[in-house]
């Protein structure tokens, strides 16, 4: 797949937002293997937040883009022992499922930058393959996330079983808006509901989400290694 003009894909993000009669999802970047030129490249045309699945790839990026102050996502799986670091480099992660997370990102967050922001990802469709805590650990999860200073709960995210079915699809995006929605009574400031990727944004801003990952239609197919 080649990659699509960024002016178009947030044309696209713009219209299927106006059709939800919702201000416009937010978009982020997908850079995970992508080099820091790619990144730079796209940062030059307006893009600001950028999201990367593993720590040690990503901090080499921060460290070299930094001048370009880029709001940076962890979207991947984070296990225990990068959680310093992790708490260290990002502005927002994404993918906090279990409750040790919690502490050590807490504990190790820097006293000079902003409270970490901080979603809880969640295995909607309940696959093995996938990280993510079960809907029923939702509450207890943003007890512990809300009980710390040096974090602030911003939502959810998700990543759907990649059906072909588009209903199924967005039976998961009604779920996890449902949930989502059950967050947000309990603590109002959640704002953030993160699903939808290249091949089914318009889907996941029509059932809710306010905040879609792009990476293969910015970027193109990434090349095998």
């Amino acid at each position: 797949m080649p990659a699509v003009p960024l002016s178009t894909i947030v044309e696209e993000i713009h219209n299927a937002s106006q059709a939800a009669q919702r201000p416009d999802a937010r978009l982020l970047a997908v850079s995970k293997a992508q080099p820091a030129e790619a990144v730079a490249a796209l940062a030059a045309q307006g893009q600001r937040a950028f999201g990367e699945n593993y720590v040690q790839e990503a901090a080499v990026k921060i460290a070299a883009l930094a001048g370009l102050q880029l709001e940076w996502h962890l979207i991947g799986h984070l296990q225990s022992n990068k959680a310093e670091q992790a708490a260290a480099l990002f502005d927002w992660v994404q993918s906090v499922d279990r409750p040790k997370l919690v502490g050590a990102l807490a504990r190790h967050r820097p006293a000079d930058r902003d409270p970490l922001n901080v979603l809880i990802q969640v295995n909607v469709d309940d696959e093995d393959s996938k990280h993510g805590c079960a809907p029923g650990d939702i509450d207890a999860l943003a007890d512990a996330i809300a009980a710390e200073p040096r974090l602030r709960l911003r939502g959810l995210m998700a990543i759907p079983a990649p059906f072909p079915d588009q209903t199924r699809r967005r039976a998961a995006f009604v779920r996890m808006r449902g949930l989502f929605e059950a967050l947000r009574a309990r603590y109002p400031g959640v704002d953030t509901l993160s699903m939808g990727m290249s091949g089914d944004f318009a889907l996941a801003i029509a059932e809710g989400a306010t905040m879609v990952r792009v990476g293969t239609a910015l970027f193109g197919e990434r090349q095998a290694s």
